[in-house]
């Protein structure tokens, strides 16, 4: 696949700073060993929470060390892979209703700028294309660590989340005021190439 919601592993590289500075390069997500995770929420009708993730999803991101604001970031998606441990709901959210994944099979996500603040944390600013609409969005990023792994590599990890208002993308299922926004974390391991 391509690439989706993952800008943390450019971000993190950021707040990472002085730490990873050596350690430039262009990392895979690890998608063999599954160490990657995007999941959401969103409330159901004000009365209680539903969780979700997307189980199929690949991306890369390169991480500048010279000049963090440099790093990018690019993942795709399978929407068809959401999973809210309900096979019903899960048939819905594949519909026209929510995802339309027959008419949008893929969402993704490219990183267009990284900014760094004086405390060294950093958000990606970056385009989301979700249901065939394209909006901005921002994703708070952190470094969870780096460093090589057992088998000879070398890997970074990350951790983004943010939140965008359904209807920003086209989804037109009201469930009312309390279901508006749906928040993700999205967390990935990368394997330097």
């Amino acid at each position: 696949m391509k690439k989706l919601l993952l800008a943390s592993a450019v971000a993190l590289a950021v707040s990472g700073g002085a730490q990873a500075s050596e350690h430039s390069g262009t990392y895979a997500f690890d998608t063999k060993g599954s160490h990657q995770f995007i999941t959401f929420k969103i409330s159901h009708l004000g009365y209680s929470w539903l969780y979700g993730r997307f189980n199929d999803f690949d991306g890369e991101f390169v991480y500048d060390a010279q000049n963090p604001a440099n790093s990018s970031v690019e993942v795709a998606v399978a929407t068809s892979s959401v999973d809210s441990n309900h096979a019903e709901r899960d048939k819905h959210l594949r519909s026209e209703d929510f995802l339309y994944v027959d008419e949008f099979p893929e969402a993704t996500f490219k990183s267009k700028r990284v900014v760094v603040d004086d405390e060294g944390e950093a958000d990606i600013v970056g385009d989301l294309t979700l249901r065939g609409v394209t909006k901005e969005v921002t994703l708070d990023v952190e470094m969870l660590g780096h460093g090589d792994d057992p088998w000879g590599g070398y890997r970074m990890g990350f951790e983004a989340e943010t939140e965008f208002k359904l209807t920003d993308f086209g989804i037109p299922m009201d469930l009312g005021k309390a279901s508006e926004t749906v928040e993700m974390i999205i967390s990935v391991e990368g394997i330097r190439q």
